[in-house]
Parts: C-alpha cells; sequence; structure tokens
C-alpha cells in the first residue's frame, strides 16, 4: 500500500513540475514588433522578434494572425514577414515556441490598417420635409414610399409608420418604459427593432406593426444600430464592432471593424445599406461614414457639420445629434435626420 501512495506522490509532483514548467516557459519570451503603435497597413511587411529571459535551444517558431498560420522560422530576431488579413482592425498576432524544454506561447496585440486614406465628401439640400420634434431618432428606413422610424429613450420609445411628405403618424407601436429602442431594419417580411441595454430585440410584420416575437442578443454588447443588405443583417453595438447577424435567428457569425489608414473607430449608431456599402451615423459626429462591408475599410466621410444650423435652434448640441440615414431605393434618394429635429432633408453628395 504504501508503495502505491509513494507513486501517486510522485505522479502528483510530476504532473505539478511540468505544469510549472510550461507556465514559467510562456514567462520567459515576449514578442516585440517594428511596427510603430503596432499598427500596420495590411499586406505591409513586419519585423518580429523574440526576446528571452533564458536561453533555450529553439526548434522553431510558427506566427498566427487571429489563428491562421503566417509563417515559420528559427530565427529569433529580425525575422521580416507580411501581415495579411480579409479583414482590419484589431488583431491578435501568436508566436509559438518549440524548444527543448517543451512549447511557449505568446501574443502580442496589432491592428491592420487600410492602405488609402478616406474621400471626403460633402453635401446638397435637395428637399425638406417636416419631421415630428418628439422623435429621437434611432432608425430610420424606407420600404417603398413608407417611412419607418425607431425612436428612442426611456418612457418615450416608439415604432412609426409615416407620411415623409408630410411627416404624418400613419401608425405608432408604443414600448414599454422600461426598454429604450435603438436602430431598426426591413428584411424577409420583418421588421427588427433593437433596445439599447435591454439584450432583446423585437420583430413585427411591417404592414400592421403587429408584434411577432423577439430574439436575444448574444456576444454583441449592446443594441445600436441594424440595416440589412438582404441576406446579411448587420448590427453595431458601440464598440468598434459592427456584427454580421444570421437573417433568421439574428444571432451574431462574425464581424467587421470599420478602419481607415490612421486607427479603428467606434460608435456606429444608424446604419443604412446603399449601393453596397455601409453608411453610419458616428454618435455625436456631424457626419456619414461609408464602409466596406467585406473588409471593414472606411472608404470615405459625408462631412455634413453645417447641417445642424438647417433645424430650430435650442437642441442639445450633445444629445440632439444628427441620427438617422434612410435610402429611397426605388428612386435613388438619401435622406437625413437627427434627434428631435423638425425637418427632414433630401441630400446629394458629392466630392469634395
Amino acid at each position: 500500500m504504501n508503495f502505491y501512495k509513494q507513486l501517486a506522490f510522485t505522479l502528483l509532483g510530476t504532473i505539478a513540475i511540468s505544469c510549472g514548467d510550461k507556465k514559467n516557459l510562456d514567462t520567459n519570451y515576449t514578442l516585440t514588433t517594428s511596427a510603430e503603435k503596432n499598427s500596420v497597413i495590411n499586406g505591409g511587411e513586419l519585423m518580429l522578434s523574440i526576446q528571452e529571459k533564458k536561453n533555450y535551444i529553439i526548434d522553431s517558431i510558427v506566427y498566427t494572425l487571429d489563428g491562421n498560420r503566417l509563417a515559420s522560422t528559427k530565427k529569433i530576431n529580425g525575422f521580416k514577414t507580411k501581415l495579411s488579413s480579409p479583414t482590419l482592425g484589431h488583431k491578435t498576432l501568436q508566436a509559438t515556441i518549440y524548444t527543448e524544454e517543451g512549447n511557449a506561447t505568446v501574443t502580442e496585440d496589432v491592428v491592420l490598417l487600410n492602405d488609402k486614406a478616406p474621400k471626403v465628401y460633402t453635401y446638397s439640400i435637395i428637399n425638406r420635409f417636416p419631421h415630428q420634434t418628439d422623435a429621437y431618432t434611432q432608425g430610420l428606413e424606407f420600404v417603398g414610399d413608407t417611412l419607418y422610424e425607431s425612436n428612442g429613450q426611456y418612457g418615450e420609445s416608439t415604432l412609426r409608420k409615416l407620411d415623409y411628405k408630410t411627416g404624418e403618424v400613419i401608425n405608432e407601436v408604443v414600448l414599454d418604459n422600461q426598454y429604450f429602442a435603438e436602430g431598426l431594419t426591413i428584411h424577409n417580411g420583418n421588421l427588427y427593432q433593437l433596445t439599447w441595454k435591454e439584450d432583446i430585440g423585437f420583430k413585427y410584420d411591417p404592414t400592421t406593426l403587429e408584434l411577432k416575437g423577439t430574439f436575444d442578443y448574444g456576444k454583441s454588447r449592446q443594441g445600436w444600430g441594424l440595416t440589412n443588405d438582404g441576406n446579411t443583417i448587420y448590427k453595431s453595438d458601440g464598440t468598434s464592432k459592427i456584427w454580421k447577424l444570421s437573417p433568421n435567428a439574428l444571432k451574431e457569425q462574425s464581424y467587421i471593424e470599420p478602419t481607415d489608414n490612421r486607427k479603428v473607430y467606434q460608435k456606429f449608431n444608424e446604419l443604412e445599406f446603399i449601393n453596397g456599402k455601409i453608411y453610419a451615423n458616428t454618435y455625436q459626429k456631424p457626419s456619414i461614414a461609408i464602409i466596406d462591408p467585406v473588409t471593414g475599410a472606411l472608404e470615405g466621410i459625408i462631412d455634413l457639420s453645417s447641417l445642424p444650423s438647417e433645424v430650430q435652434e435650442g437642441l442639445d448640441e450633445q444629445n440632439e445629434v444628427l441620427n438617422g440615414i434612410a435610402f429611397k431605393a426605388n428612386e435613388n434618394r438619401l435622406f437625413v435626420t437627427g434627434k428631435h429635429w423638425n425637418t427632414l432633408f433630401e441630400i446629394e453628395i458629392k466630392e469634395k
């Protein structure tokens, strides 16, 4: 009996030492890059180096980017490789170091940038239409000639069908006081509406506005903006991520991060899909970003900084801001408005 007890203690000790050795081996190495602020143009070359506290014989080093293999080398310092990914934004660069003592893993966060600066656009006002000033606009979308609007604030949230020419409310659903309504989109005969922090979305019949069901959020933090391209539904959550949702269950499948040649952006609010691109309001910014839905490249900025001067005075500059993009696809017309604004604008986009 004593023999088996001794054997058990020996095995446990060996396992403990092995686990401890592996942990110490990870902390023995540090991964560094030549990138300034760890940012690099997508497809650009980068110098990678491994620093070690204690020298072991290294058999090889395998580099991966977000789990995808990049390269293998025995070179510890100054190893050059290209970082390339189908999408831009934050990535995890990992080095697995194979040594005589075992394997070690170290990581470093990197940002893949777009290779071009975004184009800057301006606008001209084509038409002005009345807009209900009690509408804290969170989502805006056309189906044919009918304009749908989701309005926020606790105790004031609504879903509306509008006559866009007169601003008249054709039909309205008032949400319970516990919900702060956010973006909306219409897809496959259903109208989907987000809530802000309540981790729930609503599904309606777009003709009658009858509630048909609900859906839960998964990985996304909150509900901000919503749009679709006819197949995929896109959802922003206040972070840098714009999620791609399954069209039926609205489950998060993947995401893009809007990124230009300098940085990754966040706080995208109202979304609209227009001619193959995502148009997005940035919360508290008088502009619209034009985003590639595949790569996340922020390709354009529409400067609307002079538009708030065209609406009524006395608005809160921090909260009653530009928010609301609606594309009338059957007539190729673009409309924008803001929270509590008295005007719905039809605008034309122009290059500066």
